[in-house]
């Protein structure tokens, strides 16, 4: 099992997903395509961590949610338990501003110029996302035990970073302006 196995099991303690719904729902934690999802899925049901259940649908392909056993309960319960790896973190961007001195200004000004719109409309979706658990879910949020809880803590840590990351490149183009 690695931790993209365990992302899976975690997103299924809360509710029912697809495969394409997962893929989303994994944006907090990282990237994980399709290609990585899919056949994971499928060894987590052969190992009888999930169960599959199969959705018609008119007009469109059918669907198939999974839903976690108690056996993949009981295995993301013994994880938990587990001292997490170190965490690991590659931004292609950071590079760049790393060696901003072999560019001309209006390169660097526009490379943080896009990196800030693009956390501008991240925060944007976050903070619409955390305002409709807040208005679907109140006080359970403030509760450990509750599903929900670890959802909501997750997001608002991502909306401090992203927040974060727009105040620092504000601050690189007031230094290259």
């Amino acid at each position: 099992m690695n931790s993209l196995a365990y992302a899976l099991l975690a997103m299924l303690v809360r509710k029912p997903c697809s495969g394409y719904e997962l893929a989303e729902m994994l944006e907090v934690f990282w990237q994980a395509k399709h290609s990585q999802i899919y056949p994971l899925l499928a060894k987590l049901e052969n190992d009888g961590y999930l169960t599959p259940e199969n959705i018609e649908q008119t007009g469109r392909p059918n669907k198939k949610l999974y839903h976690i056993t108690p056996e993949g309960k009981e295995t993301l319960k013994l994880w938990m338990d587990k001292a997490p790896s170190v965490p690991v973190s590659r931004d292609e961007f950071l590079i760049k501003a790393y060696s901003i001195s072999l560019t001309d200004a209006a390169t660097a000004n526009r490379l943080f110029a896009d990196r800030l719109s693009f956390y501008k409309d991240k925060v944007q979706r976050r903070e619409k996302l955390i305002q409709e658990m807040e208005a679907e879910y109140g006080s359970h949020l403030k509760d450990q035990e509750h599903q929900i809880f670890g959802r909501y803590i997750v997001h608002q840590r991502k909306l401090l970073m992203e927040q974060q990351e727009i105040a620092w490149c504000q601050w690189v183009l007031t230094m290259i302006n």
